[in-house]
């Protein structure tokens, strides 16, 4: 073994003190308590040196965690908006349909209520199609010879005349709209049982309105007058709802007016029918409805 100089050891004594110094002070620190809490001073520094670094990793760990939560939250919130806009559409679609219903009742309450009022049976039928064509104005019924529809058998709705059947299948029937220029009625300005202004309508190709001749210019017309069926055409029972006139021509001293009346019945729209089972009646039968016409028994 190589003995250390004098010189050597006085040269590492300074040190040695130091390191002895530290070793004295760590086991003093282990041991010493804080006369407060008496809890051990060197765990106290510990904290004290490591509470910086624990904070700056509590805030990043945080962030992150909020972070994730965030995107959590607005997934979820997402969904949620989703699944209430779907509630809300079908919330929609369901009162469009209450209302479609309820529509749909009151138009069939309508045409049960004609059925009371007229003395003739009635076939309820539902529009299901529309003539394409501008050059025949014409609407397909549901029901056919099977539910007792028959040729030349009036329509109607709540409102006033529609047309009548010209075509009849076993399940489908299609009926000429009273505005088609081939179609015609008897008619008269204001109650037949009082009023002489008697003519027909007839459909116009050139417009949705009906034209009514014949009238003589001695029958004042004015106006905003209705317009009812005679039952002179043997087609349509007297007394329905033709229209309203919505201009009137004064004719002169040997012409008739010329009249343009509005169709009582919503033409443009039709969705629920009613097929009159009106049959023609006698000749006699019919000049006991008009006016004017000599009554005594021969």
């Amino acid at each position: 073994m190589v003995m250390r100089t004098e010189k050597e050891l006085r040269q590492r004594a300074p040190l040695w003190l130091g390191c002895l110094l530290i070793i004295n002070f760590i086991l003093m620190s282990i041991d010493a308590r804080d006369a407060a809490t008496k809890q051990r001073m060197i765990r106290v520094w510990a904290q004290t040196i490591a509470s910086p670094f624990q904070r700056l990793l509590s805030g990043v760990s945080g962030t992150g965690v909020g972070t994730f939560e965030y995107l959590a939250n607005l997934r979820l919130a997402a969904a949620e908006n989703t699944g209430l806009k779907q509630q809300v559409a079908t919330m929609q679609t369901e009162l469009h349909e209450a209302r479609a219903a309820r529509d749909e009742n009151e138009r069939l309450k309508g045409l049960l209520g004609l059925k009371e009022e007229k003395r003739y049976e009635t076939i309820p039928a539902r529009v299901i199609g529309r003539d394409p064509t501008a050059w025949f104005k014409a609407v397909i019924l549901n029901r056919g010879r099977r539910a007792g529809v028959e040729l030349d058998m009036p329509v109607v709705t709540r409102d006033g005349i529609v047309g009548r059947v010209v075509a009849v299948g076993p399940w489908t029937a299609q009926v000429m709209l009273i505005t088609d220029d081939r179609s015609a009625a008897g008619a008269v300005v204001g109650q037949l049982s009082s009023s002489g202004a008697l003519g027909s309508v007839k459909g116009n190709s050139q417009s949705n309105l009906l034209e009514m001749s014949y009238v003589s210019t001695l029958e004042p017309v004015n106006q905003g007058d209705y317009v009812f069926t005679t039952g002179q055409d043997r087609i349509y029972p007297p007394g329905l709802a033709v229209g309203e006139v919505v201009k009137v021509t004064t004719g002169g001293a040997t012409a008739s007016h010329e009249i343009q009346v509005k169709p009582s019945a919503r033409l443009e729209s039709l969705n629920e029918v009613a097929v009159l089972q009106y049959h023609q009646p006698q000749r006699d039968d019919l000049n006991e409805a008009l006016p004017n016409i000599d009554k005594r028994k021969k």
